[in-house]
């Protein structure tokens, strides 16, 4: 008992935004808000919705690396197309059959944290760090998405499952819960919605207790001064792979959930447009906190599907100027500045009332 009470604790600390009562208050109308919204939508705008949620797994991944540990990594979509492929290979050569596409699910995010391992492993290692870093995940990203678009021919399958190259893999089954008497299967409606939800508030929960546990506090340390860190005794390296790892499969999830979403993943979500984009989200939100990190990518996903569908031509431009405003402006994040700015108004207004 005592041990799960100091787990809940970590909810709060000093590497993220938001606590006490007000907070988690409005944690709780949000989530009840959240619950109750497929009662009052109809189901295609709520699958619309289930696309929204599914990205902000990325976004948390890269939060993580990039603003927790301080390496900027362009490798998020790359694992995002790792296990997005994976479970296409798997449920395509399987099928659904006994819930075989859970299985999938896990193995597809393993296979792309796998990846990070050996990645990782060279580049942390091997004392890679800063822009290198960035290029060289970028290098492999793009390396790819150029190895996937030429997978067109026959000769390229595993098993039964064709790559089929720059128009990408299709038909694989949508995740698909085992019941008595009939499968449920989730395609891209209210099962899917709350599935991904819950998925999501528990990754969110759980990467606020990570990152206020001794190991965040590393990682942060980390990011601050590497070399005083490593003068305290803490193996650096070790820690930046770990983190790279759980980022990595954090990204998996979300190209997992894409790919069931849509029961489809081509190369492109693996290309230049795709690899920046997340970037965008997580400096406007505020890339050194969870909760400015999620509320970002979801408000500039929202205007950024509004431009795509009134004004498509500038859709990318409007993400390029948001992202130079943002690092003019606010640095450290429109949404984190905005969350700092509104708790010291109510800590003045509390004080005032005092």
């Amino acid at each position: 008992m005592t041990a799960l009470v100091s787990l809940f604790r970590r909810l709060e600390g000093p590497q993220t935004v938001g606590r006490g009562r007000a907070f988690w208050s409005l944690f709780v109308i949000v989530l009840a808000i959240a619950l109750a919204y497929p009662l009052f939508s109809d189901g295609y705008t709520v699958g619309n919705t289930v696309y929204f949620f599914v990205w902000v797994f990325i976004a948390l991944s890269l939060c993580l690396i990039w603003g927790y540990g301080g390496s900027l990594s362009f490798g998020q979509t790359a694992f995002f197309g790792i296990a997005g492929y994976g479970y296409g290979v798997l449920t395509l050569n399987f099928g659904s059959a006994y819930g075989f596409t859970l299985v999938a699910f896990v193995a597809a995010i393993a296979i792309a944290a796998l990846f990070a391992v050996l990645l990782g492993y060279f580049m942390f290692f091997g004392r890679i760090a800063g822009v290198f870093l960035g290029i060289v995940t970028l290098a492999v990203t793009l390396m790819l998405e150029r190895f996937m678009a030429q997978t067109a021919g026959p000769e390229w399958h595993i098993g039964s499952a064709r790559l089929n190259g720059f128009n990408g893999m299709s038909a694989m089954p949508p995740l698909t819960i085992p019941w008595p008497g009939e499968p449920i299967v989730l395609f891209a409606d209210i099962g899917l919605y709350y599935f991904v939800l819950g998925l999501l508030i528990f990754v969110y929960l759980g990467l606020r207790i990570l990152m206020n546990s001794s190991f965040g506090n590393v990682i942060v340390a980390i990011r601050e001064n590497p070399e005083r860190a490593e003068m305290l005794g803490y193996d650096i390296r070790k820690y930046q792979l770990i983190t790279f790892v759980i980022g990595a499969a954090l990204a998996g999830i979300s190209g997992v959930l894409y790919t069931a979403w849509g029961q489809y993943i081509t190369p492109s979500s693996m290309g230049m447009t795709a690899a920046a984009l997340p970037l965008i989200w997580v400096a406007v939100g505020g890339r050194s906190d969870l909760t400015s990190t999620v509320v970002g990518t979801l408000v500039v996903l929202a205007a950024f599907q509004a431009l795509t569908i009134y004004g498509s031509q500038y859709a990318l431009v409007f993400m390029g100027v948001l992202l130079v405003l943002t690092v003019l402006i606010a640095p450290n994040g429109l949404v984190l500045g905005a969350m700092n700015w509104l708790g010291k108004l109510a800590a003045r207004l509390t004080q005032r009332a005092g």
